[in-house]
């Protein structure tokens, strides 16, 4: 059983239904207790970062994905803004503190080509910086679709699987033991 994490701040038609399409099985977990009874999570994010956060604290879902994900070694996937959400804290407008999972800081997109619009909206080159079971398959470069104004930069530089070119480089995906998040959309990328 698969649980996508329904704090508000998901697109939670287009991730299930990619799931399910691939032959998961799959609930949407709206109560803290829900993610007890899962093999596996996903967190979907679009939105904002602080917003993200608020609803995760209000819904009581923050100490219980502590516990499945990093006690109890469940695996998460994390998309976009999920992939946000894991970084010790976010500078978009202001300053605030995420899950703190991974050692790293969300920060605006600043491409170096003055053409490139933000937010960075549509198809870009994925570039694999180390292998990782859910990239198995994919071409050392492949095309993945993106929608989003800011990045995780990590201090870790272990931590991150891919990255993309847009004006700079970008993280496009980190993984750590039974953690792995992506800022591209899978669900849209096929």
């Amino acid at each position: 059983m698969i649980g996508v994490v329904d704090y508000g701040m998901g697109n939670l038609l287009s991730v299930t239904n990619a799931l399910e399409t691939l032959g998961g099985d799959v609930v949407l977990c709206t109560e803290p207790e829900q993610l007890y009874s899962v093999e596996r999570l996903v967190l979907p994010g679009v939105g904002a970062f602080e917003a993200s956060m608020n609803n995760l604290r209000s819904s009581g879902l923050v100490e219980t994905l502590t516990q499945c994900v990093l006690d109890k070694g469940i695996p998460l996937l994390a998309i976009c803004l999920g992939m946000q959400v894991l970084a010790k804290r976010s500078r978009e407008f202001g300053n605030h503190e995420g899950l703190g999972w991974f050692d790293s800081e969300v920060v605006r997109l600043q491409p170096t080509d003055e053409k490139l619009k933000i937010p960075h909206i549509g198809w870009n080159n994925l570039e694999i910086k180390r292998e990782h079971r859910l990239l198995q398959g994919l071409p050392k470069s492949s095309d993945v679709y993106f929608v989003h104004s800011y990045h995780m930069q990590c201090k870790n530089p272990e931590d991150v699987v891919a990255t993309c070119e847009y004006g700079q480089s970008v993280t496009a995906a980190i993984a750590r033991d039974n953690i792995f998040a992506t800022q591209f959309h899978p669900e849209k990328s096929q």
